[in-house]
């Protein structure tokens, strides 16, 4: 028996097999989950549909998250073939790679309206579209990162966007709650993927995670897909409106000293 048999899950922004969306789809689909993934654009279709066959999965979408009436479409093809929809996982993001070097009062007019566009509104406007089709008990999450409350060097407006995908979580838990549907963020540390390579200064600080964190280590894509579980399951049915950080503990520290230093 695994945690989400019976239900359906449907992964939006899967890239490619580093992808946190990979190790969450990977996750769901162990515990039961019937799967569907969506994608964004053509290119990536030749990296999703393999891994979609990997774990059996019929249903795989491309779906363009700054149209709204793609948006309308793919919900439309998921309330026919799954019916009703129990989980749906937010993980899409994106900013210039321009916008994420340098300072970030750089960042362009164009830019930040897209990285707003893209990484937060498709979270709400994917909502609205899913809301007719969610079971009672569904469970929505989105992908967020510290640099939403702290800085984190280089990531300039994907920070800023993150504030807002984390002050749309828990506006939309409002929302949502009376239809008893949950709407929460995991917050996960750094992780080599697509999304981070474009992030100026990345490996430094990728480094500096991994000696600073309380656990010492890094995390994975596997340690994001099992919180997704239990977010996804019924293990946390009255957590709502939550961030979740899977970082390590990296969050929790003020004062960030070297470990090997001696004490005086």
């Amino acid at each position: 028996m695994g945690l989400l048999d019976g239900k359906n899950a449907l992964i939006f922004g899967l890239a490619n097999d580093k992808s946190i969306a990979w190790g969450i789809t990977q996750a769901l689909h162990r515990e039961g989950a019937q799967i569907g993934i969506s994608y964004a654009g053509e290119t990536l279709k030749r990296r999703v549909v393999p891994l979609a066959e990997q774990i059996g999965c019929k249903w795989v979408e491309e779906c363009d998250v700054t149209k709204d009436e793609h948006i309308a479409a793919t919900a439309e093809k998921a309330a026919a073939h799954f019916g009703k929809i129990d989980v749906l996982v937010h993980s899409i993001a994106f900013a210039g790679r321009e916008e994420l070097t340098g300072p970030y009062y750089n960042t362009t007019r164009e830019g930040f309206k897209n990285a707003m566009d893209i990484s937060v509104f498709s979270f709400v406007a994917l909502t609205k579209a899913f809301q007719p089709i969610l079971n009672p008990g569904a469970s929505l999450m989105c992908m967020t990162y510290y640099g939403s409350v702290k800085v984190a060097p280089h990531y300039n407006v994907m920070g800023v966007a993150k504030a807002a995908l984390e002050a749309t979580t828990r506006y939309l838990a409002y929302d949502l709650g009376p239809q008893k549907i949950r709407v929460n963020a995991i917050s996960a540390g750094p992780i080599r993927t697509l999304a981070a390579a474009g992030v100026g200064g990345f490996r430094d600080m990728y480094k500096h995670f991994a000696d600073m964190s309380p656990m010492r280590e890094n995390i994975t894509i596997e340690d994001v897909g099992n919180a997704a579980v239990f977010l996804a399951s019924d293990l946390s049915a009255r957590i709502t409106g939550d961030v979740l950080y899977v970082d390590s503990g990296f969050n929790t520290v003020g004062v960030q000293m070297n470990p090997e230093a001696k004490s005086e």
